[in-house]
């Protein structure tokens, strides 16, 4: 048995996957490994033909992967190995194939060939808000379930689906587990965002008023699973009388943190939107929420500052900025450890680092922002 040629299959054939001959086997068992091996190269061919290029669906288009591993044969997509793993969890609505290992009979080549991941990415993605954020492939379990979980299980995005105005889709009040102060246990809080008032507050139960009132123009949300010690933290960062200030929280539904997540990016979208009318989407998005460059302890010496500013602003080395790994003149530490001279041109600010790796890694950080901006 061989299954049909068609043109242009010899420039994505693969050595590994060529036609097989099982030796000193019978007949049957020889016909499934030719057929088997036809239905890959198939697939690999059709696919390529039709532009997916075997991007994976969870990550944006300019990632793109040279061999796939796995598919969904109930949905028409090719995934990545990461992403097969959540499919397999969604059993109604989405059944996995491996493309090397399972045998994949011609009516289900014939369906993944009349859909594929940008058929899928039309209807599944035809109304993603411009302030959702889309995962990647580095970002935390939650994040990507939740987003595989919203388009096909829940269908938010369809096209029958209506979209929410940011200024709706940035309210929002629930519970969420707050880490006390000296970080030794959660305590349930009260939260409530307005992204029409721009502001967002938790309560205590002691406290008749808020514990706290947190500008919307300092806000940010970024996931933090490994440093909260939970696979829905949430570290919730803003500044206020100068100071940056941080809360730690989580919630027991992946859904329920995601979208608290996701409420504040709309919040953040519709302050932005509003004070900012003339800059272009593009440039706003990257500006709704940010992830540290880098993040971990150093222990900082010199001149004590007037007023304490929790923060160091750094700008473009034709401005004067700098790095450098040695001390300042005149400036003498107890303890020899790697030094990181951080020059602006106001002053130089002086931290020490506990190993050499790790100056390394902070000083990469560093001359990336001073290059980048």
């Amino acid at each position: 048995m061989q299954g049909p040629s068609f043109t242009g299959e010899s420039s994505c054939r693969s050595p590994e996957h060529s036609e097989v001959t099982a030796i000193n086997s019978g007949v049957g068992f020889e016909v499934f490994i030719r057929y088997e091996a036809w239905a890959v190269h198939q697939m690999w061919f059709f696919t390529l033909a039709s532009g997916c290029t075997f991007s994976c669906v969870l990550i944006n288009s300019l990632w793109f992967y040279p061999d796939p591993e796995w598919a969904s044969y109930k949905l028409g997509i090719f995934i990545c190995l990461n992403c097969s793993g959540i499919h397999r969890n969604l059993p109604e609505i989405s059944r996995v194939k491996s493309l090397r290992l399972d045998f994949w009979e011609s009516n289900l080549i014939e369906f993944m060939k009349n859909h594929g991941n940008l058929w899928a990415k039309a209807k599944y993605e035809a109304k993603v808000p411009p302030y959702y954020y889309i995962p990647k492939s580095c970002d935390c379990l939650v994040l990507r379930e939740q987003w595989i979980r919203a388009k096909y299980e829940r269908g938010e995005f369809l096209d029958t689906q209506v979209c929410q105005d940011p200024c709706s889709a940035g309210s929002r009040e629930g519970c969420l587990w707050k880490l006390r102060k000296g970080r030794r246990q959660f305590q349930k809080r009260q939260f409530l965002l307005s992204a029409r008032e721009g502001v967002m507050k938790y309560f205590t139960k002691e406290s008749k008023g808020p514990k706290a009132v947190i500008s919307v123009e300092s806000l940010n949300a970024m996931f933090q699973v490994d440093k909260i010690g939970h696979i829905h933290g949430l570290q919730i960062t803003y500044t206020t009388d100068g100071q940056t200030r941080n809360l730690f929280v989580y919630h027991e539904s992946g859904k329920e943190i995601v979208d608290w997540f996701n409420a504040i990016r709309a919040a953040r979208y519709h302050y932005l939107r509003t004070t900012f009318p003339n800059v272009p989407e593009a440039e706003l998005i990257p500006r709704i929420t940010r992830n540290f460059v880098r993040e971990g302890y150093m222990k900082k010496t010199g001149p004590k500052d007037a007023f304490a500013q929790g923060q160091v602003f750094i700008g473009r080395r034709d401005e004067g900025y700098e790095v450098r790994d040695d001390l300042p003149e005149r400036v003498c530490v107890k303890k020899t450890k790697p030094a990181i001279t951080l020059v602006t041109p106001v002053r130089e600010f002086v931290f020490l680092c506990e190993n050499d790796r790790k100056q390394r890694e902070w000083m990469d950080a560093l001359n990336g922002v001073i290059t980048q901006l």
